[in-house]
């Protein structure tokens, strides 16, 4: 069975639709345990509560467990985790950042996971080497412009963002953004150490003042003139789009010509902690997840890009057929991380 929505239908519809489903068992491939007593699960989340509750919600309809949200900075939830030890409430931590997560398995606090739901859904590259942590979904770091005051082909690449021409004309994330740490260590890796230092350089210059906390502002930003392009994930502009349809906004897809790096990926992700009490719901909530039923979920309602091959994206976004990716590693994320801080902080981007 398919289900089919237009890029505008709304988020209530598209749950309620899917529910159906779910209880309905017409969705095949998980398993949906006998009403029963099960204590909650605990989540540390790094995600927007608005943009991961949802799918929760829509586990806890399907199965009977109820889920605890604590939501808060992906870094600081692994700080959180390590300072509770064993200790911890937490049975599982979902971040915006595979670096994050990463982290999180090198300091021991994940449990591998031994699950062939997993390995057949979400493809190797997606994933911890022994499935510590899980990717759920996509995400691209893109260059918003502002159809009223850019050519899509005055754009190539990221690093264009950085010619004097932009100048007070660009909006970027502030330097906590693991979104920018996560792009700048892709860069370096590519580059080196010094093109990517003249790359920063020439972007807190043309930047000046409009730098953002949040992706959404700088979205706004775009599309309201106040600048005519932006560093942000994909989704927020295609979110944007859905809510204003008639917004002069839209993407570019950077990196694609011959010798460019690709397109700088991320993802979301999932992991079991080390110490939980509640090992087979926790992975009960992974499973359904990684299904194609959960992934269309993050597909649908927060234009995302699915990691399951056989679940499509909404149609509004760039086929994924049609792009490169970077090829630097997720797993390595972690690892680049504290150089690539070192050097944003020597350029002084706040």
């Amino acid at each position: 069975m398919s289900y089919v929505c237009s890029p505008f239908t709304s988020r209530r519809t598209i749950l309620s639709s899917l529910l159906l489903l779910f209880t309905a068992g017409l969705i095949p491939g998980f398993f949906v345990p006998s009403a029963q007593a099960v204590d909650p699960l605990t989540i540390y989340s790094g995600r927007s509560e608005r943009l991961i509750k949802p799918v929760l919600d829509a586990f806890t309809a399907s199965t009977g467990i109820q889920v605890e949200l604590l939501s808060s900075g992906s870094t600081e939830l692994v700080n959180r985790l390590k300072a509770e030890g064993d200790r911890t409430p937490a049975d599982l931590l979902i971040t915006n950042d595979a670096g994050t997560l990463e982290l999180a398995r090198a300091a021991g606090l994940l449990h591998p996971l031994n699950m062939r739901e997993v390995e057949r859904a979400i493809p190797s590259q997606f994933r911890a080497p022994d499935n510590a942590w899980v990717g759920l979904s996509g995400r691209f770091w893109i260059v918003a412009y502002n159809s009223t005051m850019v050519q899509p082909d005055q754009v190539k690449s990221i690093l264009d963002l950085a010619d004097p021409k932009w100048k007070d004309k660009i909006a970027i994330p502030n330097s906590g953004s693991e979104y920018l740490q996560a792009g700048v260590s892709v860069i370096r890796t590519t580059y080196g150490d010094e093109k990517t230092r003249q790359f920063l350089q020439g972007l807190k210059a043309n930047a000046g003042s409009q730098v953002y906390q949040k992706s959404s502002q700088i979205v706004d930003a775009v599309a309201k003139g106040q600048v005519a392009l932006g560093i942000v994930n994909h989704y927020y502009v295609y979110r944007h789009l859905a809510a204003q349809p008639g917004a002069p906004i839209a993407v570019v897809m950077p990196d694609q010509q011959e010798g460019g790096m690709g397109a700088i990926m991320n993802v979301a992700g999932i992991g079991v902690i080390k110490s939980t009490k509640h090992l087979d719901s926790a992975k009960l909530l992974v499973e359904f997840l990684v299904a194609q039923a959960g992934q269309k979920l993050f597909a649908d309602l927060d234009k995302e890009y699915p990691l399951h091959q056989d679940v499509k994206a909404d149609p509004a976004l760039v086929e994924r057929k049609t792009f490169r990716a970077a090829q630097v590693p997720l797993s390595k994320l972690a690892e680049l991380r504290e150089p690539t801080l070192a050097l944003i902080e020597q350029v002084g981007l706040r």
